[in-house]
């Protein structure tokens, strides 16, 4: 889906074999196919292909460094509810390399996460190639997603971001309104729900995931690149659901234009847009 800076080199590694002890440039078996670990130069990090599509970028020396525009957003969006000291409890739905819980284990040192991915060879993989903090700071759970949520008390979360891709799509099980409805159930008051749509120049899918959102949650948030909000190009657009109003401060506009520029829709803006979507249901 999105695409982070590259400069790469990589060699094969024989299929099935085990992760040497740090990350090693190659292709790799994991159950749900194959991942490849390229190195990327200009960062001192590493990009993670899964079966094909890039899935993570990690930077070995900056765990605050996110390469992925969407991530950046996501970032942004944590930034303007909660301060650096925030006890905050993040559920990732789509582990891959764990990008982002490095980056809230950075930024929010009192946080407690679980990562959640169906690929336990792949978790596997990612826990001897990088620095991943350890429980209770970072868990990583093996499962389906949709099950795992409706395993978890209700309110018990502060975000919940969901990035799990099949190829290039969100399994349609994670986008229906009882999907969502279970992730309302376990967010807390005024937690957040953060989804990351790939979607097409249509934009079918994009006004349908705000839609469903919109059943479930009083207010919303959209943040796209602006040519992606026109319909001229594929990519991804950032949703988010909570009980309590998103901002538009000028330092998220400023943070937001400093790099790929972004643009924040707010509640009115974003249900004016998913009105032509239909609410997704199982």
């Amino acid at each position: 889906m999105a695409k982070g800076r590259r400069q790469t080199r990589s060699r094969n590694a024989a299929a099935g074999s085990e992760a040497a002890a740090g990350p090693e440039a190659g292709t790799y078996a994991i159950d749900t196919g194959t991942c490849e670990l390229i190195r990327d130069h200009l960062t001192d990090g590493w990009i993670i292909t899964v079966n094909g599509a890039q899935s993570s970028h990690i930077n070995l020396t900056d765990p605050a460094q996110l390469d992925f525009e969407y991530m950046q957003w996501i970032a942004e969006i944590a930034k303007e509810h909660w301060d650096p000291d925030a006890r905050l409890r993040v559920l990732h739905l789509g582990a891959g390399a764990c990008t982002l819980a490095r980056y809230f284990a950075a930024t929010y040192p009192a946080a407690r996460q679980v990562a959640v991915d169906i690929d336990q060879r792949l978790t596997e993989l990612v826990r001897e190639w990088f620095d991943l903090p350890r429980a209770p700071l970072l868990r990583l759970r093996v499962g389906d997603a949709r099950a795992v949520t409706a395993s978890l008390t209700e309110s018990t979360r502060d975000l919940i971001i969901r990035d799990v891709f099949a190829g290039t799509q969100t399994p349609p099980a994670l986008t229906t309104l009882e999907f969502t409805q279970q992730v309302r159930r376990v967010l807390a008051p005024g937690g957040i729900y953060v989804v990351n749509c790939g979607d097409t120049r249509d934009l079918s899918l994009a006004r349908s995931e705000a839609a469903t959102l919109g059943t479930v949650f009083e207010q919303l948030t959209v943040i796209a690149d602006p040519a992606m909000l026109k319909g001229r190009r594929y990519g991804n657009i950032v949703i988010a659901g909570s009980d309590v109003p998103f901002g538009d401060s000028p330092a998220l506009t400023r943070n937001l234009l400093g790099g790929v520029p972004a643009q924040v829709w707010l509640d009115p803006k974003v249900r004016s847009f998913a009105a032509a979507g239909k609410v997704l249901r199982d």
